[in-house]
């Protein structure tokens, strides 16, 4: 059983060294040192947060919170570097899914896919 956390970290690692992982973080620090994108970055991601939370219990969004959202959204996106890394963490979350997709055929060839 341990090859397969073995097998894990090793993934993990691969996912580190890789450069859509190298390209990320690079942006990532780049926005830590520019003011403006942190703070735009940091009160999106909190907004983000706050209505997945909101989801999580069961209570329901507003239009005001949806439209609020779809505004910083909007505001984001028009800075270049945020929009830079919004892009490297699609790449970045397509890798990850196309992994566990294939780490969970096992499950999928046992048990079928609902019809």
């Amino acid at each position: 059983m341990s090859n397969m956390y073995d097998k894990a970290h090793e993934l993990g690692n691969l996912l580190r060294e890789s450069e859509e992982f190298k390209g990320l973080k690079a942006l990532y620090e780049e926005i830590q040192q520019d003011e403006v994108a942190n703070r735009l970055l940091e009160n999106f991601r909190n907004l983000q947060l706050e209505l997945q939370q909101k989801q999580m219990q069961g209570i329901q969004i507003t239009e005001e919170e949806a439209v609020q959202a779809q505004q910083q959204f909007e505001i984001v996106q028009q800075h270049a570097l945020i929009s830079k890394l919004m892009e490297a963490e699609q790449r970045l979350s397509v890798i990850v899914s196309d992994v566990s997709r294939i780490i969970t055929e096992p499950l999928e060839e046992l048990y079928g896919t609902p019809k």
